[in-house]
């Protein structure tokens, strides 16, 4: 029929082959010859039953997302499935890979489902912002119950081929080729009598109980910090029980329109293609090198987070400390990390046993001989550092790749301690590495191209999310966070409170506020890098000659009683915001939440503008992946510099134009490229 959808036949069992590599996106390519496959079938005398199969890796994994926003070219996959909705015949979907979005909506208009036994099925449209819209929420009620639905479309996450089966997603499972099963399975339903469509199925949906179904939801709410798309599903699961179908239909499509129309979806779905550019490294031709072992030097906690996160992508991990002891320590907070995972349910106790099995302890630097990858996650000092590859320089294979996991440290300085700078990276995992995703891949200037992208392609294997920067203090995510930090003490000293700052961070969407982040870090970690680069912070400063580093001591910009983890005021620390304005003639005032806005996330714009300017990152969007992924900046709002162009760049200027001009702080001064952006309408503009 097309060169993307193709029809055979197998003893009366019409078989319609979709082959849109990689992943049969349902574009517009696609759903033409489809939509004429099952027209025309439908009327076909000879055709017993219609098997819906897919070529390739996977099923329908989804629609054509650069479709969204843009007119819809018909036929679209509703009119698809409501044409299956109206074959007599049996209509089965044989499932393999993945069956995700409108690929299981298409599915859903389907009689029959069957999967084998290493498919996964879901609905993850609320991730880019949206809710499926294709009938998702109103059909899967239908098949697995309500409550299941919910929990299945509100979190977007898939489920495997089992659990499917038993919730009655599914009605057959199989192993081995699915064309096969699926013609087996469709001339044993074509010889059964009438057959229901799923959009008349209401048993689960009478059985439903509304109270416990508003419950669950009001919990899933909660959780949602303020993205639209997951209340919007939870309603429209709600209309699948409460409105008779087509009303449900027809209230999830104005549910959609609106969304994929609004900022957070826009924010979302450039988040979904942002992090796919952010990890493609210049030469896609490079062959990577092979990652066989994996060393970590230091057994702390960033170190072992970053060993558990290899263990937890497969890979077999050489882990080393100085002393017996450290490593020992090490090893049982590994193993308890494991442990709280397996009482929770995450992780099964095999799982554990398979994955602790991975580990190989030592103290001996000569034990690193046989890793292709030695990554160094000890004290953040160039001294300690450069000692570090000095002595990995005489003990590691020739072609192994040397990664620093530094925050801030030059890593052209640290290549530049041993004798093969083209194998040496940064790779700054944040902590707890083994659960935060985002990994700065760091180009040093004598990185080789194949080093650089054997990295950035590990990161992935891992489960997280690469972005490749360059080498300057702090990279991307530090160094702005240093200028989003920059005027805190002066906002504190000028009349603001750590409680009032942070509440207008909260209210933006942050999971926490800059001052109790601050605790939560331990305030000693910034105390020590900037007693090393010179610098005061005359609040901070004063709490930590204090002790008071936070939650790890009870007392830092806020109080935490009784070993409590809630932040509670803390009375001291106002009156030392007093003493110290008074000392420097300051005389408080009342300060606005728009005021903090300006003095702390506009500055962290400008650098960012700064970071391009200088070739640092390569892509704003890059940014925006690094503070999503790695800060907690709003994923509704889609990440710094996309939210620069939601608030309006010619305000952004505006106002630190104002504050340049009051304060005279190089902070406020707007860079050369936020100009430009403002000219040109975005950030790609700006930098040609």
């Amino acid at each position: 029929m097309s060169n993307f959808v193709s029809v055979t036949s197998d003893g009366g069992v019409a078989v319609v082959t979709i082959d849109n590599p990689p992943v049969n996106a349902l574009s517009f390519h696609v759903r033409e010859p489809l939509m004429q496959a099952l027209v025309s079938l439908r009327d076909e005398p000879d055709v017993a039953a219609i098997v819906i199969a897919c070529a390739g890796r996977t099923f329908v994994a989804g629609a054509d997302i650069t479709e969204f926003g843009k007119p819809v070219q018909q036929p679209d996959l509703r009119a698809i499935i409501a044409v299956l909705e109206t074959i007599a015949k049996p209509t089965i979907a044989a499932i393999h890979g993945t069956a995700l979005g409108g690929g299981l909506e298409l599915a859903l208009g389907c009689h029959f489902r069957i999967a084998d036994a290493g498919a996964r099925l879901g609905l993850p449209e609320v991730k880019l912002g949206l809710l499926p819209g294709g009938g998702g929420t109103v059909r899967l009620p239908r098949l697995v119950g309500p409550l299941k639905a919910l929990s299945m479309i509100v979190s977007g996450t898939p489920i495997d081929a089992s659990e499917a089966l038993a919730a009655g997603l599914v009605d057959a499972g199989f192993d081995g080729d699915p064309i096969a099963h699926a013609v087996r399975f469709a001339a044993e339903m074509a010889e059964r009598g009438p057959l229901t469509p799923v959009r008349d199925r209401d048993g689960r949906l009478e059985q439903a109980e509304l109270p416990e179904f508003d419950r669950q939801a009001a919990e899933l709410a909660k959780k949602a910090r303020g993205l639209e798309a997951p209340i919007a599903c939870a309603q429209s699961v709600r209309n699948a029980i409460t409105l008779p179908f087509e009303a449900a239909l027809s209230a999830e499509r104005e549910l959609f329109a609106k969304l994929v129309a609004g900022d957070q979806s826009r924010a979302q779905r450039h988040l979904f293609f942002a992090e796919r550019e952010a990890a493609k490294v210049a030469g896609k031709d490079v062959i990577r090198r092979k990652i066989a072992r994996v060393g970590v030097i230091g057994a702390g906690t960033m170190g072992g987070g970053i060993a558990m996160a290899f263990a937890n992508g497969g890979f077999p991990v050489t882990l080393m400390e100085t002393s017996r002891e450290a490593l020992e320590r090490g090893l049982t907070t590994i193993d308890k990390n494991y442990a709280v995972s397996v009482s929770r349910g995450s992780l099964s106790e095999e799982a554990k046993q398979q994955r602790v099995g991975l580990f190989k302890a030592s103290t001996n630097y000569a034990d690193l001989a046989d890793c292709d990858l030695i990554v160094e996650a000890v004290f953040e000092e160039m001294a300690v550092k450069k000692e570090v590859f000095s002595r990995l320089d005489a003990v590691a294979r020739p072609d192994a790749i040397l990664a620093t996991n530094t925050s801030y440290l030059d890593v052209n300085e640290i290549a530049a301690s041993t004798s093969r700078p083209q194998n040496v990276v940064g790779m700054h995992f944040f902590s707890p590495a083994n659960v935060m995703k985002l990994v700065e891949v760091v180009r040093a200037e004598k990185a080789a191209p194949d080093a650089l992208a054997t990295i950035a392609d590990l990161v992935r294997r891992i489960g997280k999310v690469p972005v490749v920067v360059g080498v300057c203090h702090g990279f991307v995510g530090n160094r702005m966070l240093t200028a989003r930090g920059a005027e805190s003490e002066a906002l504190l000293l000028e009349g603001a409170t750590p409680q009032q700052i942070d509440r207008v961070f909260a209210d933006f969407g942050w999971p926490m506020g800059p001052f109790q982040m601050g605790d939560l870090a331990g305030l000693d970690i910034g105390w020590r890098n900037r007693k090393a680069r010179g610098q005061t912070a005359v609040i901070a400063d004063a709490l930590c000659e204090q002790g008071h580093f936070g939650q790890k001591t009870g007392r830092g910009f806020y109080l935490y009683e009784n070993g409590s983890r809630t932040p509670a005021p803390n009375p001291e620390v106002e009156a030392l915001i007093r003493d110290k304005a008074a000392d420097k003639g300051i005389a408080p005032r009342a300060i606005g939440a728009d005021e903090i806005i300006e003095r702390t996330l506009y500055p962290m714009i400008n650098e960012g503008a700064k970071i391009l300017e200088e070739g640092i990152a390569a892509r704003a969007s890059d940014i925006d992946v690094v503070w999503v992924n790695g800060y907690g900046f709003p994923v509704g709002k889609g990440g710094p510099m996309f939210w620069a162009s939601l608030e309006g760049v010619d305000k952004i200027i505006g106002r630190l134009d104002h504050w340049h001009e009051r304060t005279g702080k190089d902070i406020f001064r707007v860079t050369p490229l936020l100009r430009q952006m403002a000219a040109s309408g975005s950030w790609e503009g700006a930098a040609s």
